[in-house]
């Protein structure tokens, strides 16, 4: 995980969910970057994606609290 994403999940770990305007605040990123970061975080299988389009958001799938 690069920094950005080390951050997320964090931010994760506080709040209990991340979204794509929260990463973008808490990074200074794009949108586009936003949302490839959080996938690629999805398909590491450290964060899963609840809900669709503009009510989306993340939370660490059970399991990886450890991180």
């Amino acid at each position: 995980m690069h920094s950005k994403q080390v951050k997320a999940v964090l931010f994760v770990k506080e709040n209990g969910k991340i979204t794509n305007s929260d990463y973008q605040n808490l990074n200074q990123t794009s949108a586009r970057t936003s949302v490839r970061d959080l996938e690629l975080l999805v398909e590491k299988e450290i964060l899963i994606m609840k809900g669709k389009r503009k009510g989306a958001f993340y939370e660490l799938i059970n399991g990886v609290n450890g991180l």
